[in-house]
């Protein structure tokens, strides 16, 4: 098969170590939670012991730990926190003066504020990629087969031709905007894909059109990816619809590296082999086990989590730990007419709604002004429904916010992370 041979070929080129990689992982998957631990432990032994010879950052840092005498996870607390301020101020000094044989430029994102630039060596990129493709194989998915890839559009002339070269050496298309021709043409495509991945709110877009406007719905479809934005609950019958499958959730960052994977029972298994994680005031605390060219340890990524019990057993066989929920980003405040909220409450809000109500809803909250907000729903509201909104509204923020909801709003699409709640206040 041609495209098998280019990705097996651009895979010796660039990651090497990828094949063995993935080998581990699918012996590693069915380990128990005392191996996977044992792992775990092992690597950050490794990973600090490199980290304090060789990080100018460490060194400091880390100068009075003995990490030889950690015996248990439970040691990693003596270890100090990372937060991004320090990762974007001592960039420098966190990476290690070590020669590593290969090494990638990395760039995060930058949505939630600057962009970190850092260096990280094959090995680890490798096995960041076999990990995603460990995810891929629960569901009978080859990363050559035919896809179709939902990100962001935002290109000039020149960047749409180069990115299209790029995508055609990976049987991968694109959707570059949803007018009626090219949008046609992207879902002809998709009846020969094989799996669809990307932005959740894309794909969530392209589901509703499929239907709305009667078009043929792929047949062939065995996996839907979302990544990198929340995946509302409104999106989850909606794409079922149009794909014939649920969306299933890949959760990661670009410096920790894959945190965790949906299995096709529908739970979140943490990636125990590559990252610990730890849930402190509802906060994701991760360090990446993998990477030592930027060590990141105990590293503070922003988001709100809820990590299952210990004792919660999959269906699918998997020990590793299981990621409940990524609940919302860290940081972002909602100003009343008196006091101060966390953004965490919308959250709560419309997870009750679906929950108590089964009132499942698509979701943007705008704040232009202190004490007054703009809730933007995609869905039309009964009165009923309104007024259970409402309710929930005023349980959480009383008297302290006068709103408007605005249903039948269609959020815009494409560009960028499409994020739940925007505030134009001054920070």
């Amino acid at each position: 098969m041609f495209y098998k041979l280019i990705f097996q070929l651009g895979e010796r080129l660039r990651n090497p170590s990828l094949r063995q990689w993935f080998s581990f992982l699918k012996q590693s998957e069915y380990w128990s939670i005392d191996e996977l631990e044992a792992y775990q432990l092992q690597q950050l032994k490794e990973l600090v012991s490199f980290a304090k010879a060789h990080s100018e950052y460490y060194k400091e840092t880390l100068a009075d730990i003995d990490v030889a005498s950690f015996s248990s996870l439970e040691d990693i607390k003596q270890l100090p926190l990372l937060s991004k301020q320090d990762v974007l101020q001592h960039t420098e000094k966190i990476h290690t003066k070590h020669h590593f044989k290969k090494v990638f430029t990395a760039t995060t994102s930058g949505s939630s504020g600057d962009p970190l630039v850092y260096q990280r060596e094959e090995s680890a990129d490798s096995f960041n990629r076999a990990s995603i493709f460990r995810g891929y194989s629960w569901y009978n998915v080859q990363p050559w087969e035919r896809n179709g890839y939902f990100w962001g559009f935002d290109f000039s002339t020149v960047k749409r031709l180069k990115v299209r070269l790029l995508d055609a050496l990976q049987n991968r298309f694109r959707v570059f905007d949803y007018k009626e021709k090219s949008f046609q043409k992207f879902v002809k495509k998709l009846q020969r894909a094989k799996y669809i991945h990307g932005y959740s709110s894309m794909i969530y877009q392209s589901a509703k059109l499929i239907t709305e406007k009667k078009l043929p719905k792929p047949k062939n479809i065995k996996m839907v990816k979302g990544t990198s934005e929340k995946i509302y609950d409104s999106y989850k019958a909606e794409v079922k619809a149009a794909f014939g499958v649920p969306i299933i959730s890949e959760y990661g960052a670009a410096e920790t590296g894959i945190i965790a994977f949906e299995c096709p029972y529908g739970n979140m298994h943490i990636n125990m082999e590559g990252v610990i994680v730890e849930e402190l005031n509802n906060q994701i605390v991760v360090t990446n086990l993998q990477m030592k060219t930027f060590p990141v340890i105990r590293y503070q990524l922003g988001d709100y989590i809820e990590l299952a019990s210990k004792n919660k057993k999959c269906a699918c066989g998997k020990s590793h730990y299981i990621l409940e929920e990524v609940t919302g980003r860290i940081g972002e405040n909602v100003y009343g007419k008196k006091e101060i909220y966390p953004s965490l409450y919308f959250y709560y809000i419309f997870k009750n709604l679906a929950k108590k109500h089964n009132i499942k809803l698509t979701y943007q909250i705008i704040q232009k002004e202190k004490g007054i907000l703009i809730f933007n729903l995609e869905e039309n509201l009964t009165n009923t429904n309104e007024e259970k909104l409402r309710q929930e509204i005023h349980a959480y923020f009383a008297d302290d916010i006068d709103y408007t909801i605005c249903p039948n709003v269609t959020q815009s699409v494409g560009k960028q992370k499409t994020k739940s709640f925007i505030s134009y206040l001054t920070k």
